[in-house]
């Protein structure tokens, strides 16, 4: 199983709407992820194999293995932006 951290500037709203969309596309490509939100200045403590993040807070995130993502709430757009990242993990 892989773990999959959305991030946020605040972890609230953004961040948690996206992970549910990650869940939602795990759940429909069979692929077994724990996915959490979390706010930006969280990241550190919290490890996990994939971050996925808009491209503002992504530039801040070296040395993490991180997915930009263009929208926090559109299914699609974070599928085509995701999906193969999310792969590579699991085989």
């Amino acid at each position: 199983m892989i773990k999959i951290l959305t991030v946020c500037g605040n972890g609230i709203g953004s961040s948690l709407m996206c992970a549910m969309k990650i869940e939602e596309i795990c759940k429909e490509e069979g692929i077994e992820a724990d996915v959490s939100s979390s706010d930006f200045n969280s990241v550190s403590g919290k490890g996990a194999d994939l971050i996925v993040t808009v491209k503002q807070l992504a530039d801040q995130l070296s040395g993490y293995n991180v997915a930009e993502i263009r929208s926090y709430t559109n299914k699609k757009k974070i599928k085509e932006d995701v999906l193969d990242k999310i792969k590579e993990l699991v085989k």
